[in-house]
């Protein structure tokens, strides 16, 4: 049996950890893909992602917002409208998420889900 030091093990890289423990959560990489585009009001963007509640979104929103990748804009109206958009660094994760879903595209199955 071989032995194993603590040397020998290879450790999860902190900056993977930190973008998984954020990216990893269901939601929040549709959310940025859609804000990609540019600034999108509450409702749009629970249009534009099929079977998110209002509650999920607003946590996945608040998330973003706390990791300085999106910002809330309000809108004093009339009517009073709140709009998400992407910070600078929200935007600079448009390259890496490209080159996930071509990723995707070649090395996962299709799946039914948010189909149109």
């Amino acid at each position: 049996m071989a032995e194993h030091s603590e040397e020998s093990c290879k450790k999860v890289d902190g900056g993977i950890s930190r973008v998984f423990e954020l990216f990893g959560k269901r939601w929040t990489g549709p959310i940025v893909s859609v804000l990609m585009q540019r600034a999108v009001h509450f409702a749009e963007l629970r249009r534009a992602i099929p079977g998110i509640s209002e509650r999920m979104l607003s946590d996945r929103l608040t998330e973003l917002g706390a990791a300085g990748l999106v910002v809330r804009e309000v809108d004093e109206g009339p009517p009073l409208r709140v709009a998400y958009r992407l910070t600078e660094a929200g935007a600079a994760m448009e390259p890496a998420l490209k080159e996930l879903a071509l990723w995707a595209e070649t090395h996962l199955a299709q799946s039914d889900e948010g189909g149109c």
